[in-house]
C-alpha cells in the first residue's frame, strides 16, 4: 500500500480512493468521498512512517519471543535471566512516540 494511500486512510478510514504511481496528481476519489488536500495528506506522512516502524519492531520482537516460547511451557522452569529477557522484549515498545525512537531501540541480549 502506498504511503499516500496510508496517509489518506489515517484521515478517513472509509475513503474510497485510488492512487497511481505515488503521484498526488493521480489520486482518484470514488463514491462521493470528499477529497483531502495534499497538505493534509503530507502532514500524515510522519505518522505513517511511525506506524510502519512500529509494525516492523513488533514483528521482530514477536519473532524473538516465539523463539523462546517453548521455554515458558508449564513443564519448564524459566530462569530469572530468561524471564527478564522475555519481559524486556514485551516492554520494548513502551513509551515510543517517534520513528527516531523506534529506530534507536536496542534489543536485549538473549541469555
Amino acid at each position: 500500500m502506498s504511503d499516500i494511500l496510508k496517509a489518506i486512510l489515517k484521515i478517513n478510514p472509509d475513503a474510497k480512493v485510488s492512487v497511481n504511481n505515488e503521484d498526488f496528481d493521480q489520486i482518484q476519489w470514488h463514491d462521493g468521498t470528499t477529497p483531502i488536500s495534499k497538505d493534509d495528506i503530507q502532514a500524515q506522512f510522519t505518522a505513517v512512517d511511525f506506524d510502519t516502524a512500529m509494525k516492523n519492531l513488533r514483528a521482530k520482537r514477536n519473532k524473538l519471543l516465539a523463539e523462546t516460547d517453548h521455554l515458558a511451557l508449564s513443564d519448564q522452569t524459566l530462569s530469572d535471566d530468561m524471564k527478564t529477557y522475555r519481559q524486556e522484549l514485551r516492554d520494548i515498545t513502551n513509551g515510543l512516540t517517534t520513528k527516531d525512537e523506534v529506530d534507536a531501540v536496542t534489543f536485549p541480549t538473549k541469555p
